[in-house]
């Protein structure tokens, strides 16, 4: 058995560095870290990459790191916000590079435990917005954890400091992480 600490890495938010996903996002690496796993975010703004055109074998230094990094994490968090019932343009658009990594020792996400946050002003797009991540989740052979996180951001539930200031999305958050940190590490651990 391997001493190593599960790599779980985070994708997402929105180019508004206050943006509630990213707050959220924040929260589930700092909760997976505080469990054991080493953690690095990748931000929106370290999303903004060209648009995804399949054939080009040319890449951005940007889209490189993108995909060396998702390659080497024994799991993942997105978090995005709800746009119109659906994941954000931008968080799809850096998904889509995930197919150079068809031909990757482990493709796509295969095997990795994904956590999924879905933020919104309002109930009515996060669910549909989660669903639509978990599917494609499971279209680049992830596994989507049992707890999809959703948050109505209307309800103040971050402090003026940016922290998580709900109790209950703490206690969401913290269980999401140590599901992605807990398979994580037997992933890796089997692997």
């Amino acid at each position: 058995m391997s001493d190593r600490r599960p790599y779980i890495v985070g994708l997402g938010g929105t180019t508004d560095p206050n943006s509630s996903s990213e707050r959220a996002l924040a929260a589930a690496l700092e909760a997976a870290g505080d469990q054991g796993a080493t953690t690095r975010l990748l931000t929106a703004r370290e999303l903004e990459l060209p648009m995804f055109a399949p054939g080009v074998s040319e890449r951005s230094e940007a889209a490189r790191d993108f995909l060396a990094a998702v390659e080497a994490a024994d799991g993942v968090i997105i978090s995005t916000p709800a746009y119109h019932g659906s994941i954000s343009g931008l968080l799809k658009n850096a998904i889509d590079y995930l197919e150079d990594l068809r031909e990757a020792e482990r493709p796509y996400l295969d095997g990795r435990p994904v956590g999924c946050i879905v933020c919104a002003y309002g109930w009515q797009g996060t669910g549909t917005a989660l669903a639509a991540l978990r599917a494609i989740i499971h279209s680049l052979r992830g596994w989507p954890t049992p707890l999809g996180v959703t948050i109505n951001t209307s309800q103040g539930v971050f402090g003026d400091d940016g922290r998580v200031s709900d109790p209950d999305l703490g206690f969401r958050l913290g269980v999401l992480a140590d599901q992605v940190t807990r398979f994580g590490h037997l992933r890796e651990q089997a692997g």
